[in-house]
């Protein structure tokens, strides 16, 4: 009787520890709600990862139909992010507290980054605005002599303000700073240009990083075995491989999309077109359909010696295959420098994702190599109206100028456009003005 009595304790006591762990498990303290299970924290982590990588891919759409310039604000606004954490990352704020000019040389830095970077660009599509204002005009002629003063104003306040004491750290911010600006200003600005070259060879490239992350993920998790790297153990052989399979099939099924779209494949000739009201353009001979000879052995083997197909195919397989092999490497110098910082996130602005930083690592390498690709491979050397207007502002004297308008108008008189009246009405005027 005794030992059945003791045998109904212990299931008693034991029955308690249960629920006391159980209760631990799922409360603590106010009642916040905390997941042991690993089983169910990662499926509430994949969850949310996915969600919130839906939203990224909802706003990634709605940027594309919205035009250019918003495209471009977005790679701004990305940049100024990633500079953000990449510096907080590196940054110590007991030491900056001593040092309170720190801070500001890093945005002096950026910003006169960007002005130097991007600021032609603008100028390209706003010149009948900044030519017209003698400061603005200003801005734009001299604009290399300019950036280069900010720079150098810049380099010898930072001389100035070195500390004693505080030496290893002001020079290493200052390397750190300059990191930055090549790894993500410099790729953001060819970006950019990518944009402005066609919104396909923006679209294209980073669909390719996200499709790669994807399935690298995908196939890690159904049959990866192998790792990969050091640096960033849950990558596996397997998965890596995978990824690039998938992401050339998928290559070859948005060039064959995108490419269909004038919208999308046509230069950028103003920033206010948006998906519903955009000019339409010659398209560039890679979205055309083109006959290709077989090699004589292929073509006794397939039984046909000529195929007809767009060129544009072969490039996306290209960029597809850098996405695959080498954009990844951006994420794994990314996960060094996290590794060698000690922290898990470039930050907490994406749920399930971490930062910007933690999304774009991949996307400035690809962004660089697509702009490199575009102009070897690709580009036809298209000049722009700004362009022209801007070589010769910057280049010619106020009576060449003249004498190139007057140049033009004969050109259009001789084409039947201005009528000789009218052109002796309008030289009448400019000789006045000489």
């Amino acid at each position: 009787m005794a030992k059945t009595d003791k045998g109904r304790e212990e299931v008693k006591h034991a029955a308690k520890e249960q629920k006391v762990q159980s209760d631990a498990g799922k409360k603590e303290g106010n009642g916040k709600h905390i997941v042991v299970n690993e089983h169910e924290k990662k499926k509430q982590a994949f969850i949310t990862r996915s969600i919130w990588g839906l939203v990224m891919i909802a706003l990634f759409l709605v940027l594309v139909s919205s035009g250019h310039l918003s495209l471009i604000l977005a790679v701004f606004t990305f940049q100024y992010l990633t500079f953000k954490e990449i510096i907080k990352l590196t940054s110590e704020p007991a030491r900056d507290k001593n040092l309170p000019f720190n801070k500001l040389l890093n945005w002096y830095f950026l910003f006169a980054t960007i002005y130097y970077l991007d600021s032609e660009s603008v100028f390209n599509f706003f010149q009948e605005k900044i030519y017209s204002n003698k400061i603005l005009s200003m801005l734009a002629i001299h604009h290399k002599f300019i950036s280069y003063s900010l720079y150098i104003a810049g380099f010898v306040f930072f001389v100035t303000t070195l500390k004693t004491g505080y030496y290893k750290f002001q020079f290493a911010q200052l390397c750190a700073t300059h990191m930055t600006l090549l790894l993500v200003v410099f790729q953001s600005h060819l970006i950019i240009d990518n944009i402005l070259n066609g919104i396909i060879w923006f679209v294209l490239p980073c669909s390719l990083v996200i499709v790669n992350d994807i399935f690298a993920y995908l196939c890690g998790i159904t049959f990866g075995r192998t790792q990969l790297i050091a640096i960033s153990p849950k990558k596996t052989v397997e998965g890596f491989i995978g990824a690039w399979v998938c992401t050339g099939v998928a290559s070859l099924l948005l060039s064959f999309i995108l490419s269909n779209f004038s919208y999308l494949i046509c230069p950028a000739e103003n920033l206010t077109t948006y998906i519903g009201n955009h000019p339409q353009c010659e398209p560039n001979p890679v979205f055309l359909p083109q006959i290709f000879q077989l090699p004589s052995n292929l073509a006794e083997f397939f039984g046909f010696s000529i195929i007809t197909f767009k060129p544009i195919y072969i490039h996306s397989l290209n960029l597809a295959t850098f996405a695959s092999l080498i954009a990844p490497f951006g994420g794994f110098f990314a996960s060094g420098l996290k590794r060698a910082f000690g922290i898990k996130d470039f930050g907490d602005t994406i749920p399930g994702h971490g930062g910007i930083t933690d999304r774009l690592d991949c996307q400035f390498l690809m962004g660089s190599f697509s702009y490199l690709y575009f102009q070897t491979f690709i580009s036809n050397n298209r000049m722009s109206i700004g362009n022209v207007l801007q070589m010769a502002i910057i280049n010619l004297s106020v009576p060449q100028l003249f004498h190139l308008v007057q140049a033009i108008l004969r050109y259009l008189n001789n084409s039947g456009f201005i009528s000789d009246d009218e052109l002796l009405k309008i030289f009448h005027i400019l000789n006045d003005k000489v």
